[in-house]
């Protein structure tokens, strides 16, 4: 089993406060930065890190069709450098394109490669491309990653200029946040550029490479955290202002001017919002903040997140009015039609058309009066019909008993629905290889003293996940039947200490498989004890619930551990009664 920071691209948690260099190496096009059938060149400034030169190996001689795992068929070799390739596949189990890394399992970065890839693939966290599988077969060793076709990598974007302030301040938002969540779990990327950055057309962006990268060109950081941090700076500087913030041009951006060093983003371009100008400067200052306000540097990327929550919040731009275009008269209500047009004239011509006379005269005076009367009367007469129902309702109201009883049950009609346990159609093993997938309905049969427990896995505390057969964890999925409103679950599971989470796959789905066909978080991730309970402040629409097991807990103190789950029930608002 792997560990979570791997000695391969070098996360621990060791930022200290020595400042960085702002230097840039070269770097080639390479397949850790692609996506949609291009590559990502220019320099790559690997700041505090070490770069380790892999021995010579041979990029595997494939081709286009070629299948792995009987699975994944190659269809576009997206670049072939260092010793690996990149490509776009296609997965024709699940119908849907995705991105392979290949290289030789003798390179010599082959096994960080592998464990940075199943460490990053065990956070889950849909903010980052998730790696979806790294194996290694027949001399070869390949990592599996999403592959989003309609998104849009930021160094497009900023090959169409800087991005307005509300866009910047979402991107160092999110990516700050996501970096942060990832250091918790001991994960760096170490290579954060534009290219790194997709942004999807919901407008959320996402980091792809986390941890894989860095192993595949063998880079390594003594303080992976500040080296993050200031990779964030550089993207929200470059967002600013369309500019890289070193002296070398990179990713299609015009580097700073040689010899004057790192300036304020609001003295390379006019316009530049303040607030996000001097939290770039915090992030790549090595003496931390602006001239003008002296705030102190940020180090890590949750202080970064924390700096960017305390500011106010910048508000999208308001939608642009565009005024209709002038009304043209045509030729006939200009008076024209049937008329020649002489030569050189125009047959449109723009003149106030006069309104039509008013009534004036005899008969146009007899038609208003008329016109009066008639909505007088009809006035009159739905004053009365109104009337007539009032004191109808008003006798029922004092008289009928039966009014007090509909009274009643319009109110009950507002009242929200009660959450109460669901009616479960099934369940079955979660995982590549379902440990003991017969006693899958053990876990929903309504009996405490039953349960589906896993098999005993030793060393590695737990972590069973980081085993081949079992890289997406285990645990148990629970089939409501049909798509229900779920509130809340109560899971009891056979004793405290594993480390678990709860997630439910999208309202269309009919059979998913592995951890991203689950993308609705309903309880996060984290140690639980004996009993796990949750509710939802807002309804979630699925069929399937998956109880996901990433480790376990001990068992009888030895060196084996073991879990399991005695019950599992789903709450909800259906009109299913609960068995």
């Amino acid at each position: 089993m792997a560990e979570r920071s791997t000695a391969a691209v070098d996360v621990a948690d060791n930022s200290g406060n020595e400042p960085l260099t702002a230097q840039a190496a070269q770097a080639t096009s390479d397949g850790v930065d692609t996506q949609n059938g291009r590559a990502a060149d220019g320099p790559m400034p690997d700041k505090d890190g070490e770069r380790t030169n892999a021995a010579p190996a041979a990029a595997p001689e494939l081709h286009s069709g070629h299948k792995l795992a009987r699975r994944y068929r190659l269809e576009e070799c997206v670049t072939r450098v260092d010793g690996f390739s990149s490509w776009r596949a296609m997965d024709e189990k699940l119908r849907r394109a995705v991105g392979v890394h290949l290289m030789p399992a003798d390179h010599a970065r082959a096994r960080s490669v592998l464990a940075a890839a199943r460490s990053s693939a065990l956070l889950g966290d849909p903010r980052f491309v998730q790696v979806l599988d790294a194996v290694e077969e027949n001399d070869l060793v390949y990592v599996v990653h999403e592959w989003l076709p309609d998104a849009t990598e930021l160094t497009a974007l900023l090959a169409a200029g800087p991005l307005e302030a509300h866009e910047a301040y979402q991107l160092v938002s999110q990516v700050s946040q996501a970096m942060a969540a990832a250091h918790r779990e001991g994960l760096a990327h170490l290579r954060l550029t534009p290219s790194a950055i997709l942004r999807t057309s919901t407008g959320q962006y996402r980091i792809r490479g986390l941890a894989v990268n860095a192993a595949l060109r063998g880079i390594t950081s003594e303080t992976p955290q500040r080296a993050d941090t200031e990779a964030i700076g550089a993207l929200l500087y470059a967002a600013l202002t369309q500019r890289w913030p070193y002296e070398s041009d990179a990713y299609g951006l015009t580097g700073l001017p040689k010899g004057v060093g790192l300036i304020a983003p609001d003295q390379v371009r006019a316009g530049v919002h303040r607030g996000l100008g001097e939290l770039a400067m915090r992030a790549l200052a090595n003496d931390g903040a602006t001239a003008s306000r002296q705030e102190p540097a940020c180090t890590t990327p949750d202080e970064l997140a924390k700096a960017v929550a305390a500011m106010p919040r910048i508000r999208p731009p308001e939608p642009a009015f565009t005024a209709p275009p002038e009304y043209q008269h045509t030729t006939y209500q200009q008076g024209n039609y049937g008329r020649p047009t002489p030569p050189g004239g125009h047959t449109a011509q723009v003149r106030p058309v006069p309104p039509p006379p008013p009534l004036q005269s005899r008969t146009g005076r007899v038609l208003k009066w008329g016109v009066a009367a008639l909505l007088i009367a009809a006035l009159g007469l739905g004053s009365w019909q109104l009337a007539d129902k009032l004191l109808d309702r008003v006798q029922g109201e004092s008289g009928s008993p039966n009014n007090s009883q509909s009274t009643k049950t319009n109110e009950d009609e507002k009242k929200p629905k009660e959450s109460k346990p669901l009616q479960l159609a099934g369940a079955s093993v979660f995982g590549k290889d379902p440990i003991k997938a017969e006693d899958a309905d053990k876990a929903i049969d309504g009996n405490h003293d039953t349960a589906w427990v896993t098999k005993i896995f030793y060393g590695y505390e737990g972590k069973f996940g980081n085993l081949d057969s079992y890289d997406d964890g285990s645990g148990i999925v629970v089939d409501l039947g049909s798509v229900q409103e779920v509130t809340g679950i109560d899971v009891e599971m056979r004793s405290a200490g594993h480390k678990v989470e709860v997630r439910a796959a999208a309202p269309e789905a009919s059979s998913p498989r592995g951890i991203s066909d689950f993308p609705q978080e309903l309880v996060k991730l984290g140690s639980a004890g004996k009993k796990l309970e949750a509710a939802q402040d807002t309804p979630v629409k699925t069929r399937f619930v998956l109880v996901h097991i990433t480790a376990l807990p001990s068992e009888g103190g030895g060196d084996g551990y073991r879990g399991g789950i005695n019950e599992i029930k789903i709450l909800g608002t259906g009109d299913q009664p609960a068995p």
